[in-house]
């Protein structure tokens, strides 16, 4: 089976929709949705910035190795 060419695009395509969706984890937390970004929202409200700093680099290291796999991907089927 043959690749189209225009797979590293569509790969750098999905590799920015996971950092997009992972930057609005806070934000949709702000409005009262559960999920990554609630702990950092409920810390920030109570005045907790280690509880906040802690779950925030929680949500940047599941974006570093969601980054790092889609290039992986990206890379071996080339």
């Amino acid at each position: 089976m043959q690749l189209p060419l225009s797979l590293p695009t569509v790969m750098a395509g999905i590799n920015q929709t996971i950092m997009l969706a992972l930057s609005m984890v806070v934000i949709a937390a702000m409005i009262g949705a559960d999920g990554l970004g609630s702990e950092v929202w409920r810390a920030i409200q109570r005045l907790r910035p280690g509880d906040g700093f802690e779950a925030g680099i929680a949500v940047v290291i599941l974006a570093m190795l969601l980054d790092r796999l889609t290039q992986s991907l990206r890379k071996t089927r080339q």
